[in-house]
């Protein structure tokens, strides 16, 4: 079967996205992991299914899978590329959209320059619901990696992070602490490892180690994960700039009970056609 696709990426973390409105489309893992494969593949860290909607409340739905082919429940650099997407595909003239995800409604917008700022949602503290096995809800837990412990703090932004404070995100280890925390026993779905080093108030440098696809060169849920949790301990101030590898975002939050505020670009790399 052909199959047409838009490579896109929001800085540097790329993406395969598949309209499945105007083509016949059900992906089985192999084939995810296969379009997902930089050599034998189109090569991406994730790949964006857009659906149409389950319900009349909202737009559109989202379905994103990890190179590893599997399905998970949030992505914050792809929600930007899903509304450029289908704006520049003519699946809709709305700049703000409603998107169901498998965690929840989002509302990506375009804004100006070509950015796109999206409501990532109501950040989430509570163990159960992370999910994080822990019976306190303190901001800042040990996390035992057997030769050592580190500090971190869980959040769930729609997908699971566990965020640890560094000093200097380019020796930091993210090699060898990312896949022990994203597969420790304490996080039954599997995590993404955040690695914050705070330059200043509003500035931060981060690099995430994302469950499914190893280290990208930015992660837009990570970034607010990241931001909340230097709000919640009181080293920083909202707005924040986040420097990540792949470029910046700029991310808000006004405290408990209210969404996180993400802005960041969108770019479509090429269009394309492949043999599934």
């Amino acid at each position: 079967m052909k199959l047409k696709f838009t490579k896109m990426h929001g800085l540097g973390n790329d993406f395969v996205v598949i309209d499945a409105i105007s083509q016949s489309l059900e992906l089985t893992p192999d084939q995810v992991r296969h379009l997902a494969d930089r050599r034998f593949g189109v090569g991406c860290d994730q790949i964006l299914i857009v659906e149409r909607a389950s319900t009349p409340d909202v737009d559109f739905r989202y379905r994103i899978f990890n190179g590893d082919g599997s399905e998970v429940e949030q992505c914050g650099n792809g929600s930007r590329c899903f509304v450029r997407f289908v704006l520049d595909k003519g699946l809709t003239t709305k700049t703000e959209i409603r998107v169901e995800t498998k965690s929840g409604i989002i509302s990506p917008r375009l804004v100006e320059g070509g950015l796109v700022t999206v409501n990532m949602g109501i950040p989430i503290f509570e163990p159960a619901r992370i999910p994080f096995v822990s019976d306190s809800e303190a901001v800042v837990q040990p996390l035992d990696l057997g030769d050592q412990s580190v500090a971190i703090t869980a959040v769930s932004m729609g997908n699971p992070h566990a965020v640890q404070v560094v000093a200097d995100v380019d020796t930091a280890p993210v090699a060898t602490q990312g896949p022990a925390i994203e597969h420790h026993v304490r996080f039954p779905a599997r995590v993404n490892a955040g690695f914050m080093q705070v330059v200043d108030a509003h500035t931060i440098r981060l690099r995430v180690f994302e469950r499914g696809a190893g280290e990208t060169l930015a992660c837009g849920t990570g970034a607010c994960a990241a931001v909340v949790t230097g709000l919640r301990r009181e080293l920083l101030t909202s707005p924040v700039l986040v420097h990540t590898r792949g470029g910046d975002l700029s991310i808000s939050w006004g405290g408990p009970g209210t969404p996180v505020l993400m802005t960041g670009p969108a770019v479509t790399v090429f269009e394309g056609e492949t043999e599934i």
